[in-house]
């Protein structure tokens, strides 16, 4: 039963403080358009598209507008297209990014995740063939996010695929050089990817999922840094530990998971599909009162970057999984803290002004939900460094047992100290400087396998 209190609690999380469905996203499994042809394949994956995700969007909208909880994107996963292809070559996979990219035109979702290959061990012909058509995919559809796993605890990391990442990286943003190279901005490489992320560009419908199923993201930076706010206003700063804020973020995190799962079953339950999970991360937005940057602020750190701030990144996920998994039967996808520097003005802000630098980024990714997302680097980066960079946060998934993914744009015809703009909620950054450019090709070019640690023997 509700209490007042509560109810009152939620109407200013969403009038005041920015909380939101960040994304419903419906996962879909295509193996069974599989096709003898590249025509075959995208007459089935439309066909099915229609038929299974047709009434999302108007379900969702009803939802919303029923619950007064804005949903803010609706979106469509589906079955890695390296699968759906396979045998039929390149053509195969640009049938099908083409025809997934008008199906969630006609269907109306804001985004399709799935271009997807699971490499971390070695690469088919069919997952060679998708890596291939990336750039050209990415840089000509506009529904389309792509992703690659490349690493996991138990396989090690695939730095053959990885060397060839960056070359292709570089080419995705040339291809979209009059928009800063946001053909880039479509495409994650994870270790450790999970199967029923509902956030992009990493979604994808794993293998052990429903033929469809309902997994919903929330978000509600606001709603915790705000919190915390009141806490601090209430009781005093000096009266109060790292714990007991803590604490409130748990609470917090609790009433937002409810929030979420609520939308997500009656979604769900109006489509007649079973619900998956609740991805309780805190994803921030370019707007104002929307950012983690803010919530570090909060916490104690007058510049984002100084030496703290991988210490309020880990207190910060740890009590967001903590009062999520408690609040919901079925947490799932990556659920924690998300640090997309392009995406978060307060993170932004502090890479301009040089508070926030990509090593300092790079050790917050060890302990926050993802790594290195919506990061702004120069379009003359080399590729080899690309793919270090890579690897370097493939190797912090492998060894801890955690999801880690890169998500870079090298701007074209820009360098660092200037600025990139993506617009919409991809927002905008200053382009961070790389170190020590071009002095990592000869590791990349080695190639084979990164070992699996020896903590992954553990059957």
């Amino acid at each position: 039963m509700l209490h007042s209190d509560q109810i009152l609690d939620t109407i200013r999380m969403i009038q005041d403080e920015n909380l939101d469905v960040r994304a419903v996203t419906l996962g879909i499994n295509l193996l069974d358009c599989r096709g003898s042809s590249p025509k075959q394949l995208a007459a089935k994956i439309r066909s099915k598209l229609r038929r299974v995700a047709g009434k999302l969007v108007e379900t969702c909208a009803a939802v919303s507008t029923e619950y007064g909880l804005p949903i803010v994107n609706k979106r469509i996963a589906v079955t890695p297209v390296s699968h759906l292809a396979a045998g039929l070559g390149r053509e195969g996979c640009l049938a099908a990014a083409y025809a997934l990219d008008a199906a969630a035109k006609e269907v109306g979702v804001d985004f399709v995740g799935g271009f997807n290959a699971q490499v971390q061990k070695a690469a088919t012909r069919a997952d060679l063939a998708l890596i291939e058509s990336l750039p050209e995919v990415l840089a000509t559809t506009h529904k389309i996010c792509a992703s690659l796993n490349v690493a996991t605890t138990q396989a090690g990391i695939n730095m053959d695929v990885i060397a060839l990442l960056g070359g292709l990286i570089r080419d995705m943003a040339a291809r979209s050089a009059d928009h800063d190279g946001f053909a880039a901005a479509k495409f994650v490489v994870f270790a450790n990817q999970p199967e029923d992320n509902p956030f992009m560009a990493g979604a994808y419908h794993g293998h052990g999922e429903a033929d469809a199923v309902i997994n919903v993201g929330v978000s509600g930076p606001g709603v915790v840094a705000r919190a915390l706010e009141r806490r601090i206003a209430r009781d005093g700063a000096e009266n109060l530990g790292l714990d007991d804020l803590a604490d409130e973020i748990k609470r917090t995190s609790f009433r937002v998971t409810r929030c979420g799962e609520a939308i997500g079953r009656e979604v769900a339950r109006r489509l007649d599909l079973p619900f998956g999970i609740v991805d309780l991360s805190l994803a921030p937005t370019p707007k104002r009162g929307d950012s983690i940057g803010e919530i570090l602020q909060v916490l104690g750190l007058d510049a984002v970057g100084a030496p703290g701030s991988t210490a309020c990144i880990a207190l910060l996920n740890d009590a967001v999984k903590k009062g999520g998994a408690f609040a919901s039967q079925s947490v799932g996808g990556l659920s924690g803290a998300f640090i997309p520097v392009a995406e978060d003005a307060v993170l932004a802000a502090a890479v301009a002004r040089g508070e926030l630098t990509l090593e300092k980024l790079e050790a917050m990714t060890s302990v926050c939900s993802v790594g290195l997302d919506m990061v702004a680097v120069p379009g003359d980066t080399p590729a080899e460094t690309l793919s270090a960079l890579i690897a370097d946060e493939m190797a912090i998934g492998m060894i801890n047992r955690k999801t880690t993914a890169v998500r870079v744009i090298p701007v074209p015809g820009k360098k660092a100290g200037e600025l990139a703009v993506f617009g919409g909620l991809f927002g905008e950054t200053v382009i961070l400087a790389v170190p020590n450019p071009g002095k990592s090709a000869r590791f990349v070019r080695f190639g084979g396998r990164i070992p699996a640690p020896i903590h992954s023997l553990h059957n």
